[in-house]
């Protein structure tokens, strides 16, 4: 059972470029072949489930197929992409993290988040939320930030890597509040989950695309809830 809050933190997503890329016209025009769509987390995360209705919706006359490149909190995927031809084949699905966190997360970043990507669109930003087990006896944020500086780090918050937004958002939530917690990174939120809803974890800042089904999974009466949350401007500040 979960309980869930809406937490500022946000998730922006886009799609990039290798680096000086043209479109390569054929003799159909761009694209003439498959787009390879590289995206830095794995499967079920915010950043798959967007590239992929991206995918289904794009209508660009070729496939744009999916490739989950995950590490190194989306480095891995990232330079890839920045490794590839610069024939316009090859998009990377960037998050907050593979361009702007990362930068200053890394002391050594194995491509220019800037000069080594040509920024296509912006598909799609939005909140994080705050999801709670129920073993945790709180009812809104304000009492979760009670119960942590009464008991520090005795919860755990787990994310889908070192880097990630979600990661992000927990340490900020620690810093704005003064309070301490435990960070559990996973290889995917995929793996959290069944760690939150079983206690061995205490809290996630999970992306919203991801989280809302879970949340239905879970305890649809949740859903409420979170739409209440996000209505009353008063919660949402808190």
């Amino acid at each position: 059972m979960l309980k869930s809050f809406l937490f500022g933190a946000s998730l922006g997503l886009a799609v990039g470029l290798a680096p000086h890329t043209a479109q390569a016209q054929g003799p159909g025009g761009y694209p003439s072949k498959p787009i390879r769509l590289v995206v830095t987390f794995p499967s079920a995360g915010a950043p798959d489930i967007l590239a992929r209705l991206f995918a289904d919706k794009a209508q660009l006359g070729q496939p744009v197929v999916i490739d989950n490149v995950p590490g190194a909190g989306g480095n891995i995927g990232a330079d890839k992409v920045a490794k590839s031809p610069a024939d316009g084949y090859t998009l990377v699905m960037g998050t907050v993290g593979t361009h702007a966190i990362n930068g200053g997360l890394y002391s050594k970043m194995p491509y220019d988040m800037v000069k080594d990507f040509v920024p296509v669109a912006h598909v799609a930003s939005g909140p994080n939320l705050l999801v709670v087990t129920n073993d945790l006896p709180v009812k809104n944020v304000a009492e979760l930030i009670s119960w942590l500086k009464a008991n520090p780090n005795k919860a755990s918050f787990g994310s889908p890597g070192i880097g990630s937004s979600v990661h992000v958002s927990g340490e900020l939530f620690k810093s704005l509040t003064g309070t301490q917690m435990q960070h559990v990174p996973y290889k995917g939120r995929q793996f959290a989950i069944p760690d939150l809803v079983g206690g061995q974890i205490q809290l996630m800042f999970d992306n919203m695309p991801s989280a809302l089904p879970e949340l239905a999974r879970y305890q649809a009466s949740e859903i409420t809830k979170w739409a209440k949350v996000v209505k009353d401007s008063g919660a949402r500040a808190e």
